[in-house]
């Protein structure tokens, strides 16, 4: 692989990675210490990404430079819904298939309209794992907040919503029809 052909994969890797997790270049550049003009310009090819700002930027997105280098081919993307406060990237499984069980990473803003009136029954069980943020569960008349780490399992008969109590909230849930 030429270094042209190397710079386009890290490239885009980085703008992918950074809009999978909705953040701006103001917001990886925070979390990365370089300035957004140059991850702007390391985005768009305008200037060479260096080893040290490799470094920091896969730990600012969660990853290993070894995966922002990686030309992989045969990685699957998942499929991506996006409405009001809520975007949603289907793992696996068939939305909709009775019998079955659907994977999905969520992330939710306070943009989302959850509680009273807001609350959805199907037939079911779900659990959820909160990756980062903290999730606001309406569970008929309760309110939980579920945080970093910990994890939620209910009847999805039971009158529900998952809202962000600290804005924005990333989880990892399963749904059996």
């Amino acid at each position: 692989m030429s270094e042209i052909e190397l710079s386009d994969v890290v490239r885009r890797r980085l703008r992918q990675l950074r809009r999978d997790r909705g953040w701006s270049l103001d917001a990886l550049a925070a979390r990365s210490h370089l300035s957004p003009s140059t991850l702007s310009r390391i985005e768009t090819g305008r200037r060479r990404i260096d080893l040290d700002q490799l470094a920091a930027l896969a730990g600012a997105l969660g990853t290993t430079s070894d995966h922002l280098v990686e030309p992989s081919s045969d990685a699957l993307r998942p499929a991506r819904h996006q409405e009001a406060g809520l975007t949603t990237w289907i793992l696996s499984g068939e939305p909709g298939r009775p019998g079955g069980r659907l994977v999905a990473k969520m992330r939710i803003t306070a943009e989302r309209l959850t509680g009273p009136g807001h609350l959805a029954v199907h037939p079911g069980r779900e659990w959820f794992t909160v990756v980062s943020g903290v999730a606001l569960l309406h569970l008929g008349a309760r309110r939980m907040a579920v945080g970093p780490g910990e994890k939620a399992e209910f009847a999805t008969t039971t009158p529900h919503s998952v809202g962000a109590l600290r804005d924005p909230v990333e989880i990892i849930t399963v749904h059996e029809a």
